[in-house]
């Protein structure tokens, strides 16, 4: 389990616990959202750390081993809308 999930909230930076728990008891939480969020998050975080990028997207396969290495590479490079 990823450090930075704080009380099961992936989204912790962004919304306060109750806020989450809320909407995700509703339904209102877009799951592959939130986890492309947290690989993104993970990558930006070992890249500021000199971490090699395909080291980082490597240890991120290690958490996610259903994607593809191009899969991860997709979600970290993707454009922002």
């Amino acid at each position: 389990m990823d450090l930075n999930i704080k009380n099961g909230n992936p989204l912790s930076d962004l919304v306060d616990d109750s806020t989450y728990h809320l909407l995700s008891s509703k339904g209102l939480i877009n799951e592959k959202s939130v986890r492309d969020y947290t690989i993104r998050r993970k990558f930006r975080e070992m890249r500021e750390k000199d971490v090699s990028a395909n080291e980082a997207i490597d240890k991120i396969r290690r958490d996610h081993p259903y994607l593809q290495f191009d899969t991860i590479r997709k979600i970290v490079y993707q454009i922002q809308r």
